[in-house]
Order: C-alpha cells, then sequence, then structure tokens
C-alpha cells in the first residue's frame, strides 16, 4: 500500500477525531462557568435547614478551583443519545427492576409489586427502566422527554459523563453552583419557600404519600428547565430529582477550611472504588415536611453506586480548561 493510500486510509479516522473534540467543544460551551473561590458549604440546626444523621454540618468553608456545570439535569433526549451511540445497559436493566413511586402506577401493577420494610410508598417494579419510568406500558419520550433521565444508576451516571467528555461533580461543586453565589440560603434563591406564593420547586404537596395536591405543577418529574434558574443559571437543584454526584458518602467532616474536597478516600487514595455508598443532592418531587424535608441546598442522602429509582438522576460538571 502506497503512503498515498494510507493517507487517504487514515483521514476518517482523523475526520472522526476532529467531529469528537467539535462535539465536545460544543458541549461545553453550553455548560456554566463558574468561578470558584471560597463558600461556606452545609448547614446545621432548623426544621429541613441541617439533619445532623444526614452529614449536612458542620458548616465548613470549602474554596474550588474554577470549573464548569451542566445548567440543567441531563434529560431523556441526551441519555437516549448517549445509549444509541454506545449500546449502554443501565444497572437497572441488568437488574430487571428498579424502585418507582407506587402513587405513579396502575393500582393492578402496584398491588402485585413488592413493596421495602419502611418505605411502603416504594414498589419494585419488574422491567421499570429510564425508558420505562413506571414499568412496561410507560414510556418517556412520548411525553417526558425533556425531563430528567431516572432509574439511572452512579454507574450509569459516570458512563454517560465519559461519554459527554464530562464528569461527574463534586459534591462541594454541586453545593457551590447550587447555592447560586448566596451564603448560607436555604433555597438557591433566599431562605423562603414560596416567595410572593409562587412555587419554585418540584416537591410535594399535600399529605404524604397519599395525596399530592401539586399547587406546583406536578405529580412526578417536571421539565429540567422547569422554573427559574438560581443567579448562577441552574435549574431545579432542589427538588424535581436527587442528582447523584462523584464523592462517597460520610457524615463527617472536618471542619475545614478545605480546599477542592472529593470526599474520602480508599486506602489507595482513589475515589472511585465500588462497594460502598454515594451521595446525591438536592432532594425529589417526593419530599414533603412530613417526610423528609430535604429539598435545601445542603441536603444530602446516598445509595450504593448501583441502585436506581424513579426520583434520582444526575447533571456534568467539568474543568474550567
Amino acid at each position: 500500500m502506497s503512503r498515498a493510500e494510507a493517507g487517504r486510509k487514515r483521514t476518517p479516522a482523523v475526520s472522526e477525531r476532529a467531529q469528537v473534540a467539535t462535539k465536545r467543544s460544543e458541549a461545553l460551551s453550553k455548560m456554566v462557568a463558574l468561578p470558584g473561590g471560597t463558600f461556606r458549604m452545609g448547614a446545621s440546626g432548623g426544621h429541613g435547614h441541617g439533619h445532623a444523621a444526614d452529614g449536612e454540618g458542620p458548616v465548613r468553608a470549602v474554596t474550588l478551583d474554577p470549573f464548569r456545570v451542566d445548567p440543567c439535569a441531563v434529560a431523556n433526549t441526551r441519555f437516549a443519545a448517549f445509549v444509541k451511540d454506545t449500546g449502554h445497559v443501565t444497572d437497572a436493566e441488568r437488574h430487571g427492576w428498579s424502585y418507582v413511586f407506587a402513587g405513579l402506577l396502575p393500582p393492578a401493577l402496584a398491588r402485585a409489586s413488592p413493596a421495602p420494610d419502611g418505605t411502603p410508598w416504594w414498589r419494585g417494579v419488574q422491567e421499570a427502566t429510564w425508558r420505562a419510568p413506571e414499568g412496561p406500558g410507560s414510556d418517556v419520550m412520548r411525553e417526558r422527554a425533556n425531563h430528567p433521565v431516572v432509574h439511572v444508576s452512579w454507574g450509569d451516571a459516570r458512563a454517560f459523563a465519559a461519554w459527554a467528555g464530562k464528569r461527574l461533580p463534586t459534591e462541594a461543586e454541586w453545593e457551590y453552583a447550587a447555592r447560586g453565589g448566596l451564603d448560607q440560603a436555604r433555597y438557591p434563591w433566599g431562605d423562603e419557600l414560596t416567595p410572593r406564593g409562587r412555587w419554585r420547586c418540584n416537591i410535594w404537596q399535600g399529605d404524604f404519600p397519599a395525596r399530592n395536591t401539586a399547587e406546583d405543577g406536578y405529580v412526578g418529574t417536571a421539565p429540567v428547565d422547569a422554573y427559574r434558574p438560581n443567579a448562577y443559571g441552574l435549574f431545579n437543584t432542589v427538588g424535581n430529582v436527587w442528582e447523584w454526584v462523584a464523592d462517597r458518602f460520610t457524615a463527617t467532616h472536618p471542619a475545614g477550611p478545605l480546599v477542592n474536597p472529593r470526599g474520602p478516600q480508599d486506602d489507595s487514595g482513589r475515589d472511585d472504588s465500588g462497594g460502598t455508598e454515594r451521595v446525591l443532592r438536592g432532594g425529589s418531587y417526593l419530599c414533603h415536611d412530613s417526610y423528609c424535608a430535604r429539598y435545601t441546598v445542603a441536603s444530602r442522602t446516598a445509595n450504593s453506586p448501583d441502585s436506581s429509582s424513579g426520583n434520582n438522576g444526575f447533571r456534568c460538571a467539568a474543568d474550567a480548561g
């Protein structure tokens, strides 16, 4: 084969790399660039503003390098493109089931699906996946294409982020971005849940878990760009869906000051070893004062990295460069 022929055969590969680089550049350009700096992370004291068992406190000074973050959680359309391009199979699809809120299910399916001990409003639904959030017969692409993808595990979220040329945000990055520049405010917009009587997030209203009045406009998930964004331009950083972040979970934290914290490390210094719980942030459409009240910018919970449910999703971050 001549050099000319070899060069022609290499051209498609070079072109493909250029296309990938262009797509990544376009994706990064749509992210919110944040300057970093020092902020006060965490919360302490008061109902709905500092759950000691969750490790929201102590309030601590954290300094971050500049970074980028997606304005919205990953929507079903974007996750569908990822699956089409890679053939990715989610953990829920491998397991064959996932947890769904019983109130979103047809009565017969709710009765037929097992409920875990202690949380009878959940059902383990066979074939509930990101494509079919309520199991067989449901379809996100009909009416929820722009809603956040759910039934995704921490591992699924990391796989998407790698495909997109991004990463999951650290927990500190997530909270810095969610706060929108406000110091120790309860919500992304301030301390009042419904300023001027208007709902600014998708959480439960009514009597949990029996009756949701949907005063905020939604019973289940809302579009990823519903409601007004915070001052940094991020949508739905409280309510709607819990969002996976990179960190392993711990309920104890050093008092600070901290610089670019990444959560607890294993003995090798890596933060990506499996088998331990990972952090989710921000609360979901199921949060209510009578149940968990975890819909503030400091709210956090944890789950195993292969777990999924109908109220967890994610957004991506990237380095500033």
